[in-house]
């Protein structure tokens, strides 16, 4: 905590209450950012705690495709964004029309599109999934249905794997989870040959290969929470180290990767918060036409889960 955030800190409550908002935070987030959260934890688990909440603004302390899930659980709030330059890669690898025409070219195939994309994205597939449930999503198809899995070939060929499933998978990935290689997890494995090791299934195939488990944010948290070991090697974005060891003071967290950072996480800060609530900035609001078709993928997937 530095000088002068103690004011802020009061500020933003001040804001929050009068403004009636609730402040969601993702795992990734700065440990400033997730102390001052309402709720903390992966975006669509935060996403269903807006949709559930009596708040009339959600400040998402995110990137951008997670504030466009949350306005397209809850129309009626109004969606802010505190860093409107914080984007995710992998999100951006696709888009409507490049998933228009792939669809084009396998007519029969079922689109199953991870929740890290657009709602436009989202609206043209035909359900959703998360990293915590996409092989139970995969396995709702028929053996003999084609699937197409965007945009994260990653997440796809995990799911693959563990269906047993032959996937057309998009060629996008999270350039954070592909800097967690698996010579650094058996480097590590030698240094605490005592330790669990627990990844997120956005890493490379072989890096999830080592792993004693492969899991979400949401997952690896429960993990952390419930194994006896008391060294943990973990593998995904550091940014979830700070809510481990604030959980966990007992154990010890080892990041597989100390380079394993997304810096448009990181974008936002106390300052950007307050700012945020401020001057109601920035709104995020999905069209009514794609909320809705974006909608029903989400909904056939909660529905599944």
């Amino acid at each position: 905590m530095q000088y002068g955030d103690e004011a802020l800190l009061e500020k933003i409550a001040k804001l929050k209450k009068s403004r009636n908002a609730v402040i969601l935070v993702h795992n990734y987030q700065l440990g400033e950012i997730q102390d001052i959260g309402d709720f903390v934890g992966d975006s669509l688990e935060l996403s269903q705690k807006a949709a559930k909440t009596d708040a009339d603004i959600i400040v998402f302390c995110g990137v951008h495709f997670m504030a466009e899930t949350a306005s397209v659980l809850c129309p009626d709030k109004i969606v802010l964004l505190p860093e409107v330059h914080a984007g995710c890669p992998m999100a951006n690898m696709i888009n409507a029309p490049r998933l228009k025409e792939e669809k084009k070219k396998h007519p029969g195939a079922k689109v199953v599109c991870y929740v890290n994309t657009t709602a436009a994205v989202k609206a043209e597939s035909d359900i959703c999934c998360t990293s915590a449930n996409a092989v139970k999503i995969v396995q709702t198809f028929p053996i003999d249905q084609e699937l197409m899995f965007v945009p994260d070939q990653y997440l796809g060929a995990y799911a693959a794997a563990q269906t047993g499933r032959k996937m057309i998978l998009w060629p996008g990935y999270c350039p954070t989870h592909a800097r967690i290689l698996a010579s650094d997890i058996a480097r590590l494995k030698k240094e605490y040959p005592q330790a669990k090791v627990v990844v997120h299934p956005e890493c490379r195939s072989e890096t999830n290969a080592l792993a004693d488990a492969v899991l979400s944010t949401g997952g690896i948290i429960r993990f952390a929470r419930e194994t006896d070991a008391q060294e943990i090697i973990v593998g995904t974005e550091i940014g979830i180290l700070y809510r481990l060891r604030k959980e966990n003071p007992g154990k010890r967290f080892i990041p597989v990767s100390e380079q394993a950072v997304c810096p448009r996480m990181k974008l936002t800060t106390l300052e950007s918060v307050h700012f945020s609530l401020e001057n109601m900035t920035h709104q995020i609001k999905v069209p009514e036409r794609i909320r809705l078709k974006a909608k029903a993928a989400v909904d056939k997937m909660l529905a599944v889960s």
